[in-house]
C-alpha cells in the first residue's frame, strides 16, 4: 500500500494531466474546425502520450469513494399565469 503523501501526489498529478488533455483536445478541436489539418495532426502524439500516462497513473491508484446514490435534482419550470399562453403566428 502506498503512503497517503504518494497517492495525494499521484492524485494531483493525474489532476494536472486531465487539465492538460482537455486544453490539448480544446486546441485539436479549434485546429480541425479552422481547417489546420497539419497543427491539429501535430497535436496527436502529445494528446497520446498523456493518455497512456493518464490510464497507467489511474491505473496504479486505489478506486476513490463511490458516487453518492440519491435522489436527483430536477428542473421545475415556473407555471405560466392561466390566460398568458404565447399562441405562435399562424401564416395564410
Amino acid at each position: 500500500m502506498s503512503a497517503p503523501g504518494e497517492i495525494a501526489a499521484k492524485r494531483a498529478r493525474l489532476a494536472e494531466i486531465e487539465c492538460e488533455l482537455a486544453r490539448l483536445r480544446y486546441r485539436h478541436d479549434i485546429a480541425m474546425s479552422a481547417f489546420r489539418f497539419e497543427e491539429a495532426t501535430a497535436l496527436g502524439p502529445a494528446i497520446a502520450a498523456l493518455e497512456a500516462e493518464r490510464q497507467a497513473l489511474a491505473g496504479s491508484l486505489p478506486a476513490g469513494p463511490e458516487p453518492a446514490i440519491g435522489v436527483v435534482p430536477a428542473l421545475l419550470r415556473r407555471p405560466r399565469p392561466p390566460g398568458k399562453r404565447s399562441r405562435s403566428p399562424r401564416n395564410g
